[in-house]
């Protein structure tokens, strides 16, 4: 889900649905007018691929199932590393507009808002651009594009994600009768867009059952290394700590502290990213559940989406890369088998 290092809203998660999503794409990047195909055909696909971060574990598999799919539709991409500075980011998207030497262009924004004014720039210059990962505008309640002729928008939705985690939470509590069930929360940048909304929601969450409550808080930054750092304060203030709840690489910090402090198996883990860390965990029964993200499918149905748009000038709308995945993506023992993780975590 990623080490995102700034107060910014960057996050960092049903394979016949995905595959027909996928297909549609296919098709209507070949079935449109002969004669849009033609042009397209003979004019190169120049693509700009803005990375929150390339060396992220998370990125990783949604960066190479994008080039796959260049590759093999033809098109070049050239890669810019952002490494998680929004700042870094703005001026490489000016830089890309500004040089006029390409078409298509995949925005991962690491701040939710402050690529938008580029992005309509760049579609007013008749670059097709296709939003992935994060939200781009300030409602991270809906998958919707919310700037005028995005040709795509290939996201998961925060809230949604908050409310999962709650939901699997309560369960957890639940299944365990505590009563009450002490929760320590694990955010990744607490001052981001992002953290609010999935905390927002998942206060909501679990506001449906008054045994659960937030009793210890930490930041992850979306690292183990610091997730553990968090993990081991909280348990110094909060010993009696029934469940973790954050993302995949800061739930993998927590159960470090956990084995440290021999608490394995005695404080629940649920997280969010659906990684092989994950995966493992709930299949061994050392975590409850995690909510599920799919990575490299983004990666695959956002540069189907674009290249489809290159080629016939269709906007594909809102596109959800976890649709259809067994439990709605709820990952807990009794359906982990049904999934595969697309990152490690």
């Amino acid at each position: 889900m990623p080490s995102r290092l700034s107060s910014v809203s960057k996050l960092r998660h049903g394979a016949t649905a995905l595959v027909a999503v996928a297909t549609a794409l296919g098709l209507a990047a070949c079935g449109d007018n002969a004669s849009a195909s033609s042009n397209s055909a003979s004019k190169p696909l120049n693509i700009a691929y803005l990375s929150f971060a390339v060396d992220n574990s998370y990125d990783a598999p949604m960066l190479a199932a994008a080039q796959q799919v260049a590759d093999s539709g033809h098109a070049s991409v050239r890669v810019f590393d952002a490494k998680n500075s929004p700042q870094t980011q703005y001026a490489q998207l000016q830089e890309v507009i500004a040089s006029g030497r390409y078409n298509g262009i995949i925005v991962q924004p690491i701040s939710d808002t402050s690529l938008v004014s580029l992005v309509k720039q760049a579609i007013a210059k008749g670059i097709k651009v296709v939003n992935m990962d994060q939200i781009l505008g300030s409602n991270l309640a809906t998958d919707e594009p919310q700037v005028h002729g995005l040709s795509a928008n290939v996201t998961f939705v925060p809230t949604k994600i908050g409310t999962q985690l709650g939901q699997l939470v309560v369960q957890a509590c639940q299944s365990e009768s505590l009563d009450p069930c002490d929760v320590g929360y694990l955010y990744d940048v607490k001052a981001s867009a992002l953290d609010a909304a999935i905390s927002g929601a998942f206060n909501q969450a679990i506001a449906a059952d008054s045994a659960v409550q937030v009793v210890a808080q930490g930041q992850s930054f979306f690292t183990p290394s610091v997730g553990l750092t968090a993990v081991q304060h909280m348990l110094a203030q909060q010993p009696k700590l029934n469940l973790i709840v954050g993302s995949d690489q800061g739930i993998e910090g927590a159960a470090q502290a956990l084995t440290a402090a021999h608490l394995t198996g005695k404080v629940i883990l649920v997280g969010y990213g659906g990684s092989a860390a994950a995966l493992k965990g709930i299949g061994s029964g050392s975590w409850y559940g995690d909510v599920a993200q799919a990575p490299a499918r983004e990666g695959t149905l956002g540069m189907q989406a674009l290249i489809a748009a290159l080629e016939t000038g269709k906007a594909s709308g809102a596109i959800n890369p976890v649709a259809g995945l067994p439990g709605g993506g709820i990952i807990t023992k009794a359906n982990v088998s049904q999934f595969a993780a697309e990152w490690t975590g």
